[in-house]
């Protein structure tokens, strides 16, 4: 009999072959994985919470694997923020959650958890929270569900999947001044447009990538559920390494060499992007997909200006913001929040002076968490105002009154636009 050939894999494939016990998988296969960490927050950990405890099982799979994370609506803003807390405090405590985090030692759940060492290549991960996708940027397959699927995984441990066909995304050169990787995901998303990658495996290759730093990767990562995706990917190099050691300080390299795509992977599309030619780039209402060169913003005078998140709210995004607020003033009459993500951000950030910076420059500084970026609280828009945000999403009513405005962009646009009071580029400074 003639043996059958067998392509290559892709590393999403790979990974997910790997935790479902099978040699080869394919696209559109249907298969039942093992959840390495299981993540929500307290928003979508109460209804989680609800359907374990309706399950009938005694107990959770693994009181080490399951992640809470307080960080969308903490400090409480009011009585019922406060009643969704205690329920997780008093779900962590009944069973014994190990990676419970609450306020003080919390912060962005997608930031907080890899600096805590939680997510390493080749694992898998499942958030209900859309943006879980942010951890393939160290290697991991990561994804969203919603929280009826993850009160099934914190009482089973498994998940069925469909295993996603994948685009690659070949970037390469160098890129140019003030430009990141928040401008990298927002050009992509001009081009695939709100759902042009609909359970689709994005994966980032080429010269760009190769240099690009863990937090680019990271907020690349973080938005590639907007156009679609399943997840976001990047094969683990030498710069995955260094971060992860930093961090783990026994972490091995060993048996990682072959986390990547093989020659004869099959993908369904590629797309080539020339970082040299790359700009600015700001997302106009209401989706991250409608992109503008900042060339082509013109003049939008805005009210407020947020610098956090799980996108931008790491240290080198605090760091691009204090290079431009330097000896500078936030604009008459503009609201400048910054958020840091993670309470060890926010102490480097003091460390470094940072804070001070923006304290002189007339902004506010709030605490680690998702505050205004998703409507929550700590700067709710009212009708009629315009904000830029370095968040992931611009939708109607995202950060607050249904008639106003979210442009999102990077931190150096964001901070550029708090000096000057409209939507600006460091170069007008």
């Amino acid at each position: 009999m003639e043996k059958e050939f067998i392509m290559g894999m892709t590393i999403t494939e790979k990974i997910l072959a790997d935790h479902c016990g099978m040699e080869t998988v394919k696209p559109g296969q249907i298969i039942e994985v093992k959840v390495d960490l299981a993540l929500a927050n307290d928003i979508t950990a109460p209804i989680a919470i609800r359907v374990f405890k309706g399950m009938g099982v005694d107990d959770v799979f693994d009181r080490a694997r399951i992640a809470l994370v307080q960080d969308h609506f903490v400090p409480s803003k009011d009585i019922p923020s406060a009643e969704q807390s205690k329920l997780i405090r008093d779900f962590a405590g009944e069973y014994g959650i190990e990676l419970y985090f609450e306020v003080g030692e919390s912060g962005v759940e997608h930031i907080l958890l890899p600096e805590k060492g939680l997510i390493q290549p080749g694992t898998l991960v499942i958030g209900a929270d859309s943006h879980t996708c942010t951890y393939g940027a160290l290697g991991a397959f990561s994804t969203g569900v919603g929280s009826t699927d993850l009160g099934v995984i914190m009482g089973t441990g498994r998940i069925w999947l469909r295993v996603p066909g994948s685009i690659k995304i070949n970037i390469n050169g160098s890129m140019p001044e003030w430009v990141g990787g928040k401008d990298i995901v927002l050009y992509l998303l001009g081009i695939l447009g709100e759902d042009g990658a609909n359970y689709r495996a994005l994966e980032f290759s080429g010269t760009t990538i190769e240099s690009l730093s863990m937090a680019d990767r990271f907020t690349i990562s973080n938005m590639a559920v907007e156009c679609g995706a399943k997840n976001g990917i990047f094969p683990p190099d030498s710069i995955t390494y260094m971060y992860l050691q930093e961090i783990i300080p026994s972490f091995s390299m060993e048996d990682s060499d072959e986390l990547k795509s093989d020659d004869d992977a099959e993908y369904e599309r590629e797309i080539d992007i020339n970082a040299q030619e790359l700009t600015p780039q700001v997302a106009f209402p209401h989706s991250p997909s409608n992109v503008r060169s900042i060339a082509e913003v013109g003049h939008i005078p805005i009210d407020q200006v947020f610098i956090g998140s799980c996108t931008n709210g790491r240290l080198e995004d605090l760091r691009i913001a204090g290079s431009i607020l330097k000896g500078r003033k936030v604009s008459k009459g503009l609201r400048l929040i910054i958020l840091p993500g993670t309470p060890r951000i926010y102490k480097m950030a003091l460390k470094e002076g940072l804070l001070d910076i923006f304290i002189e420059a007339g902004a506010v500084i709030g605490p680690p968490s998702c505050g205004p970026c998703l409507g929550g609280h700590l700067g709710i828009l009212a009708k009629g105002e315009r904000a830029v945000s370095t968040g992931n999403r611009n939708f109607i009513g995202r950060m607050g009154h249904p008639e106003s405005e979210v442009y999102l962009s990077g931190p150096a646009i964001a901070s550029a636009s708090a000096v000057l009071g409209r939507i600006a580029s460091p170069e007008e400074l």
